[in-house]
């Protein structure tokens, strides 16, 4: 049977990778909070393609994050890590978005995009979508 979400699916990736890349050319023009926050969005939009493919949709983050701490996560299907950098990545988001006078400096946006790029590769592996 096909998900009925598959076309959500299938744009929630495209867009995960296209926030990773966008992340990637903003850190390298020096845009570091800006380089966070779309390394972040290219995670978030794994996780709702992980969750979709669950057949579960969620109207905030924080439904997202939660619902792949318990389907994911807690069994085992991704390791603890990248839940891990998930929360990270989403706290660094409202630095880089809301921080006022903080800003992410140019090293945790680099680290930024390393760990969305591991979570995007492994919610792909998980989709059977590498």
């Amino acid at each position: 049977m096909i998900n009925p979400y598959e076309a959500e699916i299938v744009a929630n990736l495209d867009r995960a990778e296209e926030s990773l890349q966008a992340a990637k050319v903003l850190q390298t023009g020096g845009y570091c909070d800006f380089a966070a926050s779309r390394a972040y969005y290219g995670a978030f939009y794994a996780a709702t393609a992980a969750v979709l493919q669950e057949g579960l949709q969620f109207s905030q983050h924080k439904g997202v994050i939660a619902a792949i701490h318990q389907r994911f996560v807690k069994t085992g299907r991704l390791e603890k890590q990248l839940g891990k950098d998930l929360n990270w990545l989403f706290e660094l988001r409202s630095i880089a978005d809301y921080g006022e006078t903080r800003h992410v400096p140019p090293d945790e946006a680099q680290k930024a995009i390393a760990a969305a790029a591991a979570f995007i590769s492994r919610i792909k592996e998980i989709l059977g979508r590498s």
